[in-house]
């Protein structure tokens, strides 16, 4: 399975609103739930009015388009980084599923991806 690196460091937000200037930018997902707005961006288009917001965050992609019928993808990366103390922070698109680790453990993380048999390529 092939991984791609995103270049750029995300934030993690609570927002007030939509700021549609951002529904023009790359790698922006917005969640609309009953408790809260949030925003994962990178860190250069973050809304400056955020309630609250975590930067430092390294993101991955999943290369190419998953079928719905694909089980334990996520679940493999994860348990992978969990086993060697690292968290990450997940979205899932229709096509794909894109996952997140602080700055501090992204070197790590990608040095046991690719043990772990991950093809992994850096997007420029």
């Amino acid at each position: 399975m092939k991984i791609e690196i995103l270049p750029q460091e995300f934030a993690v937000c609570k927002v007030r609103g939509l700021p549609q200037e951002l529904l023009e930018k790359e790698f922006v997902f917005f969640s609309h739930t009953d408790r809260e707005l949030s925003l994962v961006c990178p860190k250069s288009v973050m809304p400056l009015d955020c309630k609250t917001a975590e930067t430092g965050w390294r993101g991955m992609r999943i290369q190419g388009q998953l079928e719905f019928s694909l089980i334990g993808i996520l679940a493999k990366i994860s348990t992978l980084l969990a086993e060697n103390g690292i968290s990450l922070f997940a979205v899932s698109t229709y096509d794909t599923d894109y996952f997140f680790v602080k700055e501090e453990r992204f070197e790590k993380a990608v040095q046991l991806l690719n043990q772990g048999g991950y093809a992994l390529a850096f997007m420029s």
